[in-house]
């Protein structure tokens, strides 16, 4: 059970807020940055990211594109989740408990409003929750956290809301830190563009393709932040990121390397990333495990970490890092032996498996430093054993396609070039999207392992670490969906004008209130 907490005190402590005004700016001192300014105004904040948000859809929000903005900016959870101790903390609910085997109940907080001025209460957390989870929607964190468990949701007064889950779950909340909180007036037939929530931040202006504009709401129930607003805008390249933030144009940049020219104002740190190739298995010749097999020994891990990102990214053998409940630490990386991929795939061929059918590495842009030249290693290495790979790069658009359910189903064999975050630090935010049968991420499964799955999610303590610790082991031996490579780094780049310290949930929900002035 959570203790209690101010419905004016959050964890992390504000600031006294400046002046209500903000100030767009104008000017070009950098190539392809136009709409900025070296004249920053001290109320303003300016983050530049590596994409545009494809939408700002809460229930979205686990999408690192999407999350990077609204998650606890504009909307916020019942709980969240401290990225660096990993316990839960209080935030829109200020306890809950466990009070059947099946119920949770969970006190708000009193007097806090929405950005239109509507009240937040049980109402609209039992809206939001079944919204996201039990409606046609087709949100990401349902697919990301739920899958097909819908929740009871009963508003038993203002300040009281009971949910109940078809079987004993023993993180619940952890699972609620993923669902944002929106008012009950949204729209429940499709998923909106710009929300509204109970945040520090409202959408002010969103220029597709310019500049997406963010206002301090003043009637925030916690501290207010120190920026009266926020003004994001994107740049593909690394460089032009990391230039708009040497000449004072940005004070905030996502997604760099050293590579791109950031110098001393670059800031590197953990995050919870893993770079893997996932395959489809009911085509040929990926539905073979020889051949998914063969790409693990063909993929030169060690060498691509050591040539592409030397600086704290380490070779994978799992989808999960060190520190989420159920990381393996006995696997050990596939052997680089391209040798024996090669024979593999010589294998597959003698006994009929159509080797000489073209897959299709897909990648998306400007997803992490380096991808596109990521992508073409492993094509390279694909194709020197033996097998025909066509590399495509393309837009998050066109990438969720690849990505999500209902899968791209008419374009033959697909090694999707996947980057996976466990926020919440349990794999079985991993191992439910990515493992089971219905996962809105999963290309395998079966119901013998969903029966393994379920009964994972349901243990708690050392029972829980050692069957995830065992999924994995499972995945890796007679499954095969993976060729995973890298646990990454992130790094940002901050301007001296601010101060900001960046933790494992950074590049995946940059808090504004936790960025103050520098000095």
């Amino acid at each position: 059970m959570s203790s209690s907490s101010s419905p004016r005190t959050r964890r992390f402590a504000g600031v006294a807020a400046g002046a209500a005004a903000a100030v767009l700016f104008t000017g070009c001192a950098v190539a392809n940055s136009e709409g900025t300014s070296t004249g920053a105004d001290s109320d303003a904040l300016r983050v530049v990211l590596s994409q545009e948000p494809p939408t700002l859809e809460p229930c979205e929000a686990n999408l690192t594109s999407t999350g990077v903005v609204v998650r606890s900016n504009i909307t916020e959870p019942l709980v969240e989740r401290d990225p660096t101790t990993g316990e839960l903390d209080p935030l829109l609910a200020t306890a809950w408990e466990q009070t059947g085997d099946t119920e949770w109940t969970f006190t708000l907080q009193e007097g806090v409003t929405f950005q239109d001025g509507s009240p937040f209460n049980a109402e609209a957390a039992a809206f939001s929750i079944d919204r996201a989870v039990n409606s046609d929607l087709g949100c990401n964190v349902e697919g990301y956290v739920f899958g097909d468990d819908d929740l009871g949701v009963e508003a038993v007064d203002d300040t009281t809301l009971v949910i109940t889950t078809p079987s004993p779950d023993p993180i619940l909340p952890l699972k609620l830190s993923f669902i944002e909180i929106v008012p009950t007036s949204t729209d429940t037939s499709a998923k909106v563009r710009e929300p509204i929530g109970t945040g520090p931040y409202a959408v002010a202006q969103w220029d597709a393709g310019t500049r997406l504009t963010l206002e301090r709401y003043d009637d925030y129930w916690g501290d207010a932040p120190e920026f009266a607003s926020v003004e994001y805008q994107w740049r593909d390249e690394g460089t032009v990121r990391a230039a708009m933030i040497t000449s004072d144009e940005a004070d905030i940049a996502t997604g760099l390397s050293v590579d791109d020219g950031i110098g001393d104002l670059g800031v590197a740190y953990p995050n919870n990333e893993t770079v893997a190739l996932r395959f489809t298995g009911d085509i040929a010749p990926l539905d073979d495990i020889r051949i998914r097999q063969a790409i693990n020994y063909a993929v030169d891990r060690e060498g691509i970490v050591s040539s592409l990102y030397p600086d704290g990214d380490v070779v994978a053998a799992q989808l999960i890092p060190e520190g989420v409940v159920g990381h393996n630490p006995d696997l050990e990386p596939w052997e680089y032996d391209p040798e024996r991929a090669a024979e593999l795939v010589q294998e597959a061929a003698a006994d009929g498996v159509a080797v000489d059918t073209p897959i299709t590495l897909v990648a998306r842009n400007a997803q992490f430093p380096k991808v596109g030249e990521m992508a073409e290693v492993l094509r390279e290495q694909m194709a020197a054993a033996g097998l025909k790979v066509e590399l495509r790069m393309v837009d998050t658009t066109q990438h969720l396609q690849y990505q999500l359910r209902p899968f791209v189903t008419n374009e033959g064999p697909i090694a999707l070039l996947v980057q996976h975050g466990n926020q919440a630090g349990d794999a079985q935010f991993t191992v439910e999207q990515y493992m089971s049968s219905t996962g809105a991420q999963s290309t395998f499964g079966t119901d013998e392992f969903d029966a393994i799955l379920d009964a994972a999610s349901q243990l708690s303590g050392d029972e829980r670490q050692q069957a995830y610790a065992d999924i994995f082991e499972y995945q890796n031996e007679e499954i095969v969906q993976f060729s995973f490579i890298a646990h990454q780094t992130g790094m940002l780049g901050i301007s001296d004008r601010v101060s900001y310290e960046p933790n494992s949930a950074s590049g995946d929900e940059l808090r504004i209130s936790q960025v103050t002035l520098a000095g």
